[in-house]
């Protein structure tokens, strides 16, 4: 009997500098980096090979990057005859890879649109005064509730935030809002009995409600790009659903911009509503596999990111 599976699509964090050079000149890879460079008009693929690393870390880069690099494993696999999925998924920049994947955007589309994102992303908070925390070893309904102190610590009408913002595994939640805001946030959540809050290298406060100006701008650019009905299930980061229409489509990518990733409940839901065991993570790294196997030991956590994996990944869901 086959494997039931969904693969999944990383983030911002993953990147690095030749990371699609065990590829080679794979012919899937090579074409999903003209399209990709076409798009954007430079050549997406020297920056990938050549960094510099800095370069790869600014988020106006990052974004795109990790689009490409996620999309061409999938393209590999495709093309050296792996099959579909019974659902996809991407955690939060992730989802845009999974919507190519299922046929929903282009390539061509996607890379400018994450390529805005990632500029709205950065412009609407300066750089220092927004911040995101991982906050280890605390229940997120603890988190959420030691984010709801924090800012209430700071009194009505303070423009100081601290929310629980990406809900990666049972045990790490990622919180985002001002500078002030994160560092009191985890003084409180310590005291609640985190194990650890670590300060993450970020240069924005990714999926809080600082982000609203950032969402405005994506729906806009959303509002005119033409979406096909996807071929593949989505499972989507800020419902946890998977939609078909359009609209509904373009709304949920709106409000994921300022929205949590609900990374644990997506998770339960390719188990639960498809009825997959493996969840292959495809893309560079190995973070959303590991996560998979801390949100549910049942479930079979693996990656594919160069062509040794990409045989793997075949001989494990034969």
């Amino acid at each position: 009997m086959a494997t039931t599976f969904a693969f999944v699509f990383p983030g911002q964090g993953s990147q690095s500098v030749g990371m699609l050079d065990a590829w080679g000149d794979h012919p899937a890879v090579r074409e999903t980096l003209a399209e990709a460079s076409d798009a954007l008009g430079e050549d997406i693929g020297a920056l990938i090979a050549s960094g510099p690393k800095e370069a790869l870390a600014l988020t106006t880069n990052t974004q795109p990057v990790m689009l490409v690099a996620g999309v061409a494993a999938w393209c590999a696999w495709r093309a050296e005859g792996g099959v579909l999925p019974a659902a996809v998924a991407g955690h939060s920049l992730g989802e845009y890879a999974a919507l190519v994947a299922s046929g929903a955007l282009t390539l061509g589309q996607a890379a400018p649109l994450v390529r805005l994102r990632a500029a709205a992303m950065q412009e609407a908070v300066p750089v220092g005064a927004g911040a995101m925390a991982a906050i280890l070893g605390l229940p997120a309904d603890k988190v959420i509730e030691g984010c709801r102190q924090a800012q209430e610590s700071f009194g009505a009408g303070s423009p100081e935030v601290a929310e629980a913002v990406n809900f990666n595994d049972p045990a790490q939640t990622v919180i985002a809002g001002t500078k002030a805001g994160v560092d009191n946030a985890c003084e409180v959540l310590k005291s609640l009995g985190a194990k650890r809050a670590l300060p993450l290298p970020v240069s924005a406060p990714f999926h809080s409600s600082l982000m609203k100006p950032a969402a405005e701008k994506l729906r806009a650019a959303l509002a005119a790009i033409q979406l096909a009905a996807p071929t593949i299930p989505v499972v989507n980061n800020v419902d946890v659903a998977v939609r078909q229409d359009a609209d509904a489509i373009r709304d949920a990518l709106y409000r994921q911009a300022f929205g949590p990733v609900r990374w644990v409940e997506c998770v339960q839901a390719l188990k639960t509503n498809f009825g997959v065991t493996h969840i292959v993570e495809c893309g560079p790294g190995k973070v959303l596999a590991g996560m998979v196997r801390r949100i549910d030991p049942g479930l079979v956590g693996a990656s594919l990111y160069d062509p040794a994996t990409l045989a793997e990944t075949k001989e494990l869901l034969a």
